[in-house]
C-alpha cells in the first residue's frame, strides 16, 4: 500500500502572528504579508516533505504579498504544483475588490498527483471547496463559514458531494467549529467520516491552542499512520500532518 503524507494550514496570508499584526490598529497585519514568514513557512513545509499541501488563506498575488504568488512560491520551493481559485463565489462582490479577490485557497502536490476539480457552497462568503482526486483517494479542502448557521447549510452540501464520490474520500480544513467537534458529529455519522485527530488535539490559536478548528476527516476505508500538530507559530492556526493509506479492498471497490 503507497503511503501518502497530507500536511494542511491555514498560513493567513502569510502576515504572521504576534502583537504586531495589531499595530496600529486591530487587524491591521491583514494588509500587510512578510516574506520572511513565508520562507519560514515554506522551509516547514519543504522539511516535513508531504505529497498533498492543502492550504488555507492563500494570498495569490495581490499588493498586500508585494505581487507573489504565494502558492506558486510555495509549490515551486518544493518541487510542486499548485491549484488554487478565489475563495469566494463567482458572482461575489468580493471578486470585485482589491487584495479580497487575491484571498485564495489552494492545493500543492507532487507532480503524480492530478485531478482537480472546483465546486461553489450556496450559502455563506467563503464558497470554495477544491477536490483534487489522485488514484485511490479523493480529497476536499474547505474553509467553512464563521457563522453557525451557514456552517450547517455548508455541511449539508458537502455531504451530498461527498456522497457521489465513487472513491474514499478525506476531507480536510479549517472548519471554524468555534462550539467544538460536536458541530460536526451528525455529519460524520451520515458521511461515515472519522475524525485522523484522534485525541481531540487544539489548533487555534497558535500562541495557546484551545479550540479544535482545523480537520482531516477521513472514510473508514482509509487507515491513518501517523496524525500529529507540530507546534509552529507562523500563522495563528497550527498545522495538520498525517500519513494515510488506503486498503486494497477499497482500491478494488473504487
Amino acid at each position: 500500500m503507497l503511503r501518502v503524507r497530507l500536511l494542511v494550514y491555514n498560513i493567513r496570508y502569510a502576515t504572521g502572528t504576534g502583537p504586531a499584526f495589531h499595530f496600529p490598529v486591530p487587524g491591521a497585519g491583514y494588509l500587510r504579508s512578510s516574506r520572511h514568514v513565508l520562507s519560514g513557512i515554506t522551509n516547514f513545509i519543504k522539511v516535513r516533505d508531504p505529497d498533498v499541501v492543502g492550504l488555507i488563506e492563500v494570498d495569490t498575488g495581490s499588493i498586500r504579498s508585494g505581487m507573489v504568488n504565494q502558492a506558486d512560491f510555495i509549490a515551486r520551493s518544493i518541487g510542486h504544483y499548485s491549484t488554487y481559485e478565489c475563495k469566494y463565489g463567482i458572482a461575489s462582490v468580493n471578486q470585485m475588490v482589491p487584495i479580497v479577490r487575491k484571498q485564495s485557497n489552494a492545493f500543492l502536490a507532487a507532480p503524480r498527483v492530478h485531478g482537480e476539480r472546483f465546486h461553489y457552497f450556496d450559502t455563506g462568503i467563503k464558497r470554495l471547496i477544491i477536490e483534487l482526486e489522485l488514484d485511490d483517494v479523493a480529497i476536499f479542502l474547505v474553509h467553512l463559514s464563521l457563522k453557525f448557521r451557514h456552517r450547517q447549510y455548508q455541511l449539508r452540501y458537502l455531504y451530498d458531494l461527498i456522497r457521489k464520490c465513487p472513491k474514499p474520500v478525506i476531507v480536510a480544513g479549517d472548519f471554524n467549529t468555534y462550539w467544538g467537534d460536536h458541530e460536526i458529529y451528525l455529519f460524520m455519522q451520515a458521511a461515515g467520516l472519522r475524525n485522523a485527530n484522534l485525541r481531540g488535539l487544539p489548533s487555534y490559536p497558535s500562541r495557546g491552542p484551545r479550540k479544535e478548528l482545523d480537520f482531516i476527516l477521513h472514510s473508514d476505508r482509509i487507515e491513518i499512520q501517523t496524525f500529529e500538530i507540530p507546534d509552529v507559530r507562523f500563522s495563528d492556526h497550527l498545522p495538520l500532518i498525517c500519513d494515510f493509506t488506503v486498503r486494497a479492498a477499497a482500491r478494488q471497490a473504487a
